[in-house]
């Protein structure tokens, strides 16, 4: 039977990332996804961004990742938010109020999963099986027996389940979890526009949902956005197949205007949005963490950094107490310092969410202003978005 510290189930973005952090620490870490090696190309690809907030970036340096991945990263300084409905509202967050970083860095899916690929392959504590998953567990006092899909054995002392929103970890687990779904989906593609971004990412919101545009390098030349379009799930197929300028003209339409003329660029997908919360994030021998443990609206950069912020928690445990990784206190330590922020975040977004799909019209804007006029409560917001003091 294979012996390992730390199994990890789950060779996403933060499953890679968990990888490497527990690697820096000099524990034996191998992590399994069933997922080929090979990251596609084409319309296949993912082509979603992530934002990278302030304690992401720490977390990651300390693995030893972040300097691989500073090339791809465009500096967020400004959360510009917009309510377009009625006579508009737009009011700013700069990073600026509370020190001299920027709020987070922007950086494709598929280059941050690169450079964790990249960051893996030199780490001999590390190894990385693809096209092989988790089958089952067998958890004890002292250790867990994972069986993979091969039919092989690990044994561990902790098994971390971040095989996301179906996983199969959990399911081993018998946790439940509970969902909410809105019958929305994301429409996820990039513009380069007339403007520069300057560093400033906006949220306009309308009916269905909010339409964000991400700063990203320049494209040919030109100032280039991410989008993420939440609306209506059939609106949203609707709009993922129209031509070219059809489409182009729905989304300038749908803009308010932001960054002048908007040009679609590249190819467009959509993906189901969810909230979703497990009962527990914790079994005998077992953390769950990312979307195993919960799933979020992609609204404040929130879903990648609560996953960042699961995975700070289980590097400092196992630092500050390397002997008791995996034993039954750690974990509880883990759940205690972890569960209330993950329901708090979690419904704090599930509850703008539906405040946009509703269409609150002057409540909304008295409740933006109210947010960013009075500086102690914008500052305040902006730390607890963040996730500091």
């Amino acid at each position: 039977m294979d012996r390992t510290d730390i199994l990890i189930a789950g060779g996403g973005t933060a499953g890679l990332a968990a990888a490497a952090a527990f690697g820096s620490l000099g524990l034996r870490v191998t992590c399994v996804d069933p997922a080929p090696a090979e990251m596609p190309d084409g319309p296949d690809a993912d082509l979603r961004t992530t934002a990278i907030l302030q304690p992401g970036r720490k977390l990651l340096d300390q693995a030893g990742l972040w300097e691989r991945l500073a090339p791809e990263a465009t500096p967020l300084r400004v959360m510009r938010i917009v309510d377009a409905r009625g006579r508009p509202v737009e009011r700013e967050f700069d990073a600026g109020d509370l020190g001299d970083q920027p709020f987070g860095w922007n950086i494709p899916n598929l280059a941050l999963k690169r450079a964790l690929a990249e960051r893996l392959a030199e780490m001999p504590e590390v190894t990385l099986l693809r096209g092989i998953g988790f089958a089952g567990r067998m958890a004890e006092v002292e250790d867990v027996v994972v069986t993979l899909s091969d039919g092989r054995k690990v044994s561990a002392r902790l098994l971390v389940g971040a095989d996301g929103r179906g996983s199969a970890v959990r399911e081993a687990c018998g946790i439940g979890v509970r969902t909410r779904r809105y019958g929305q989906k994301a429409l996820v593609f990039a513009v380069t526009h007339d403007q520069p971004h300057g560093g400033v990412s906006t949220e306009v919101h309308a009916s269905g949902g909010p339409f964000t545009l991400v700063p990203l390098p320049d494209h040919q030349g030109r100032p280039c956005s991410a989008v993420v379009w939440m609306t209506d799930g059939a609106e949203a197929l609707r709009l993922k197949a129209l031509p070219e300028g059809d489409f182009a003209e729905a989304v300038n339409a749908r803009s308010a205007g932001i960054m002048g003329h908007l040009t679609p660029v590249g190819g467009r997908q959509a993906w189901p949005i969810v909230t979703q919360v497990a009962d527990r994030i914790t079994a005998r021998r077992t953390a769950l963490m990312a979307e195993a443990a919960h799933v979020v609206p992609p609204i404040g950069a929130q879903g990648l950094n609560m996953s960042l912020a699961d995975l700070r928690v289980l590097i400092d445990l196992s630092a500050e107490r390397p002997d008791e990784v995996g034993a039954d206190g750690w974990l509880r330590d883990y759940a205690r310092k972890r569960e209330p922020d993950i329901r708090l975040r979690a419904t704090g977004i599930d509850v703008l969410n539906r405040a946009s799909i509703g269409g609150l019209g002057p409540l909304r804007a008295l409740g933006l202003r109210a947010m960013h006029d009075v500086a102690p409560v914008r500052h305040a917001l902006m730390r607890l978005g963040l996730g500091i003091g």
